[in-house]
Formats: structure tokens, C-alpha cells, sequence
């Protein structure tokens, strides 16, 4: 059974969606520790409703990233976790974090990469007028929203959309694909090929 760590900094829909499709017998994985880095992120309460350990750490403990990081390792390591999720983390990870953990941090954007990085993803999307936009499940790297995509969904974009209604529909897919991708990896189908993509096996 895949370990996951859930690394979440607010509501946790998202890890909602992860947790629903264990329970549904879908995602064979267990969620070993959910963490936050505020106390009062909804996720932490989530998790506890369905037993599972919720860590909070505070950043303003520690007196570098590095040590903040530490940390979290620390949890992840005392839970043996395998695949680490960013559900909602607002914080980007160092490249020391990202070493310890290489090709098994997944993250979730609200738009389809490489268009639209980084933060507000959705209003960047309506100020550019695209028609479609979407979601994806990629690999975190050093860079913002740059690493590896290994699942996309198109959404469309209305043209009374606000930026609200928008991340809203968004949303609704996301919590679509990414406990797809945990069960994709669960099984093992997700292959990182040496030119930096991804290959689903059927």
C-alpha cells in the first residue's frame, strides 16, 4: 500500500477528494500524516475526522527554510511516507526538500501547464481570453510549476466567467484527477521517461 504524505495549507478539498477515493475502495493508498503549516487550516480538522494523524508545524519557529523543511522531512520520514501531495501548500519548496524527495512530490495547479504559473492562475487565464483552461497534476521541481506533467483536464471558459466561477468549475476537476494520479502511481503506471516526461502505461 502506497504511503502518502499530505502537505496542505487551507480548506483541504482537495485532500478531501484523496480521502473519498481511498474510502471508495478506488486509491489504493493510506494517507500516513496530513501537515500544515497553519494552525487553523480546515485540513488538519479533515484529516483528524477520519483518523488520521494532522501535523501542524510553524514556520516561524524555525529560523531558516531549510530548518522549516527540516522539519517537515522529519514527519514524513517518522510516517515512512513514499509519495508526498501538495494539496493547497502555499509555500514552494526548496531544492533541499525536493532532493530528499526527487520524482515523488506531486502538486496540483488550477490551470493546464506550462500557460499560467504561479499564482491567480485562473484570472491570468481570463485577463490572456483564453477559451479553455483547466487543471493539472505534475511532478514538483526547483521551478514554479515546471516539472514533469502527468495528468491534465480542460475546462472551458465562459465568457462571463469571473475569477470565482472560474476556479470554482476548476476545482470540480481537480478533485477529479488527482487521486486519479495517486492511483496511477499507486499501481505503478506512471513512468518518468530521461526526457522529462511522462508515460502513462496502459
Amino acid at each position: 500500500m502506497l504511503k502518502v504524505g499530505v502537505l496542505a495549507s487551507g480548506r483541504g478539498t482537495n485532500l478531501q477528494s484523496i480521502i473519498n477515493g481511498i474510502e471508495a475502495g478506488e486509491v489504493p493508498a493510506e494517507i500516513k500524516v496530513v501537515i500544515s503549516d497553519r494552525e487553523e487550516a480546515k485540513a488538519l480538522e479533515r484529516a483528524e475526522n477520519y483518523g488520521i494523524d494532522a501535523v501542524y508545524v510553524n514556520p516561524q519557529q524555525y529560523d531558516t527554510t531549510k530548518d522549516f523543511e527540516q522539519a517537515l522531512l522529519n514527519v514524513l520520514a517518522e510516517y515512512k511516507v513514499e509519495l508526498v501531495a501538495m494539496a493547497g501548500f502555499m509555500r514552494l519548496l526548496s531544492s533541499y526538500f525536493i532532493g530528499h524527495y526527487r520524482n515523488q512530490i506531486m502538486n496540483i495547479h488550477p490551470s493546464l501547464l506550462p500557460a499560467f504559473k504561479g499564482l491567480h492562475a485562473q484570472q491570468q487565464a481570463l485577463d490572456y481570453g483564453v477559451k479553455v483552461s483547466g487543471c493539472t497534476v505534475h511532478f514538483v521541481d526547483e521551478g514554479v510549476d515546471t516539472g514533469p506533467i502527468i495528468k491534465q483536464k480542460a475546462v472551458e471558459v465562459k465568457s462571463d466567467d469571473t475569477e470565482k466561477s472560474l476556479a470554482k468549475r476548476i476545482l470540480n476537476y481537480e478533485h477529479q484527477i488527482l487521486p486519479e494520479v495517486i492511483e496511477l502511481i499507486s499501481k505503478k503506471k506512471v513512468v518518468l521517461k530521461k526526457d522529462n516526461t511522462v508515460r502513462i502505461k496502459e
